[in-house]
């Protein structure tokens, strides 16, 4: 009678067990199914696109969109002298991955890149517009006001290179809608104009970097901007001018990329 009334009682038990399993284990799947499904790369749609919007005096600006899901653009990259939006074609990719949709502009001072060409400097030369590096603020200050107004107006990521790094040190601090600044290989390439002195004020998050043998120049170009602002790359090998410290060809990639994640 013991023994039957023992078994009994391990039969119930045992099936008590089972149920509260049962009823733990439903939601831990379900929370790991929603996880795996986040997770899964293939399940997010890249899109690219060509489009065109307005400058400040009119000239139609071409640009690259390079769209991660529904994820608004958060990042404009800019090109440097002699260049075009091509300068990130990779570049952009590389963000992508990491989960940033990003536009890449041309800018009406510029020519081509990896076979790009600048659709906006030969809309200028067309309209015989002037095209100095500082003409294209407008068409910078343009592309911050198209992306602010597409995406929700959250705060922008400006990514600049050479020339266009001077300018987005400018453009940035006084800003609203620029929440960082990332600049390779900025210098004082504006006639009449003291960049040094004009971004001393700085009080945002700002980002630069450039080739090794710019080191010395940029750290002077950035000696008044407070510490706690400013993350300065300092390459250890050759590196290169502009973006292209970006690009998979450049000595010493790798570390920069890294610094500038870390940044992002």
């Amino acid at each position: 009678m013991d023994r039957i009334l023992f078994s009994v009682l391990a039969i119930c038990m045992l099936w008590s067990c089972k149920k509260e399993m049962k009823t733990t284990e439903k939601p831990m799947l379900e929370k790991e199914a929603v996880e795996l499904a986040v997770n899964v790369p293939n399940e997010i749609k890249n899109e690219e696109k060509t489009i065109q919007f307005p400058s400040k005096d009119g000239l139609d600006i071409t640009a690259d969109v390079y769209l991660v899901g529904e994820r608004p653009i958060s990042v404009l990259l800019c090109h440097q002298a002699g260049f075009s939006r091509g300068e990130y074609t990779d570049t952009a990719l590389e963000l992508n991955a990491l989960g940033y949709s990003v536009m890449a502009m041309d800018q009406r001072s510029g020519k081509i890149a990896n076979a790009v060409v600048n659709e906006t400097a030969r809309q200028a030369k067309l309209k015989n517009l002037p095209t100095t590096y500082l003409d294209a603020r407008q068409d910078i200050e343009a592309a911050i006001d198209y992306v602010h107004s597409n995406n929700g107006k959250l705060p922008i990521l400006l990514v600049g290179s050479s020339y266009s790094a001077s300018l987005e040190l400018l453009i940035g601090n006084t800003n609203d809608k620029i929440k960082k600044v990332a600049a390779f290989s900025p210098g004082e390439y504006f006639k009449g104009m003291n960049i040094q002195d004009a971004i001393k004020d700085y009080d945002k998050p700002v980002f630069v970097t450039s080739s090794k043998s710019e080191t010395p120049a940029l750290e002077t170009l950035v000696g008044k901007i407070k510490p706690e602002v400013l993350t300065h790359h300092k390459p250890v090998e050759k590196g290169i001018h502009g973006s292209r410290a970006l690009w998979k060809t450049t000595i010493g990639v790798e570390s920069y990329w890294e610094a500038f994640k870390d940044f992002l």
